[in-house]
C-alpha cells in the first residue's frame, strides 16, 4: 500500500493488501497441532492453502487429518484446497499471498525461517508468526521484511476457537494489520488488533493475570484446584461467553467495579515468578496429560474422553455464538460455525 498517496497502486516492493481467502493461497509452516488446525481455518473459507511439514508420518497422517477435519466443520468440498508438501522448494513461491509461522518456539529457528522466506517469497507477500511466546519484532530483527511481518496467534484448537490475535511489530506497515484482520474476518474468525509487541500480546496476558492469582490462591491453600476451575466455569467465565470483563462493568455499575476494586486489589498477588503449584510440578515431571499426571492423574482413556467431552463443549459454544461471528465469505461454505 502506498502510504504517500493512497489512490496511487502500491509499487512493486511494497507489501499491499491480501485477496479475499476464496482468491487467495496461503502457505502454512509447520503441520503440528496448531498448524495443521490452522490450515483448516484457511481452506474452509475457500482459501487455497499448502502445509509445510518434512517429518513424513507426520504428513501423511495429515491427509485424513484434513479430509475429517473439513467434513466436522461443513467444508468437505474444500478439501481440495488443502495440501502437504514436504519442503520450501516444492511451494509455488510467485501464487503465494500469506504465509504463517507455526514452527517450534525457538527463536534462532523462527528468524533462520523469515530470513529464508524473505529469499523466497513475493515482496508483497504477508509473512506472519503464530508465535505465543516471542514478540514479532524479535524474529524480525535485522530481517528487511519486518514492515510486512505481523503476529498471526491463534488458540488451541485453532479451528474452533474463534479469536485471533493480529499484532502489529515495531517496524510493521500498520494498513497491513488491517487487511490482515479483514482477510481473518472473511475466514470467519473474530480478530482483534495488538498495536503494541508486549510479551503474551492481549488475551495471554489477560490469561495469565487470572492465572497468577488462581494458582496463587491454591499455593496459599484457599481452595483446591477443582474449585478454582468451577469459580471460573460456572461463574465469571459462564457469564464472559455474553460479555467480556469491560462490557460486563457496563451491566453491573462501573462504580460497584470501582469500589470492589478499592478493597480487593491492595491483596492480589503479584508474584513475579510461577507459583510453587506450577514450578514444583514442573521439577517433578507432572506436566499433564503428557506425562499422566499434572493437577489431575491421566490414563489414556481419560484423556480421550476429557478431549471429547473439552472439544463438544467448544462446539455447542459456537452454536451459541453463531449469530454473532463473522460469516465466512466463500458463499460455496454452509453456515459460519462447525
Amino acid at each position: 500500500m502506498n502510504t504517500q498517496n493512497p489512490d496511487l497502486p502500491a509499487p512493486p516492493d511494497q507489501p499491499g493488501g491480501l485477496p479475499k481467502p476464496s482468491q487467495a493461497s496461503a502457505l502454512v509452516v509447520g503441520g503440528g497441532t496448531m498448524g495443521a488446525d490452522v490450515a483448516l481455518v484457511l481452506a474452509r473459507a475457500g482459501c487455497h492453502t499448502v502445509v509445510l511439514e518434512p517429518a513424513t508420518a507426520r504428513r501423511q497422517a495429515l491427509d485424513a487429518y484434513f479430509t475429517n477435519g473439513l467434513r466436522t466443520l461443513g467444508a468437505p468440498q474444500q478439501r481440495d484446497r488443502l495440501h502437504a508438501c514436504a519442503s520450501l522448494d516444492q511451494v509455488d513461491w510467485p501464487a503465494i499471498d500469506l504465509v504463517i509461522e507455526c514452527i517450534p518456539e525457538q527463536l534462532a529457528l523462527k528468524q533462520a525461517l523469515f530470513a529464508e522466506l524473505l529469499r523466497r517469497a513475493r515482496p508483497d507477500t504477508l509473512l506472519c508468526s503464530n508465535s505465543s511466546s516471542f514478540p514479532i519484532s524479535a524474529i524480525a530483527l535485522g530481517l528487511d521484511s519486518a514492515q510486512r511481518m505481523l503476529g498471526l496467534h491463534f488458540f488451541m484448537p485453532a479451528h474452533l476457537v474463534p479469536l485471533v490475535e493480529v499484532v502489529l511489530g515495531e517496524r510493521t506497515a500498520a494498513a497491513l494489520a488491517d487487511a490482515l484482520s479483514a482477510f481473518m474476518r472473511g475466514c470467519g474468525m473474530v480478530p482483534v488488533l495488538v498495536r503494541k509487541d508486549l510479551p503474551g500480546f492481549l488475551a495471554n496476558r489477560l490469561q495469565h493475570a487470572l492465572a497468577r492469582e488462581a494458582f496463587a490462591m491454591i499455593d496459599a491453600g484457599v481452595a483446591t484446584p477443582e474449585d478454582v476451575d468451577a469459580a471460573v466455569r460456572f461463574g465469571f467465565g459462564f457469564r464472559f461467553l455474553a460479555a467480556g470483563p469491560v462490557l460486563q462493568r457496563d451491566h453491573a455499575g462501573i462504580d460497584v467495579h470501582c469500589a470492589a476494586a478499592a478493597t480487593i486489589y491492595p491483596s492480589l498477588a503479584t508474584n513475579t515468578l510461577p507459583a510453587k503449584a506450577l514450578s514444583e510440578r514442573v521439577a517433578s515431571g507432572r506436566l499433564g496429560m503428557k506425562t499422566g499426571q499434572g493437577f489431575f492423574p491421566w490414563t489414556a482413556e481419560a484423556i480421550s474422553a476429557e478431549r471429547q467431552r473439552y472439544d463438544a463443549l467448544l462446539r455447542s459454544g459456537l452454536r451459541l455464538l453463531a449469530s454473532e461471528l463473522p460469516p465466512i465469505e466463500d458463499s460455496t461454505v454452509e453456515g459460519k460455525t462447525p
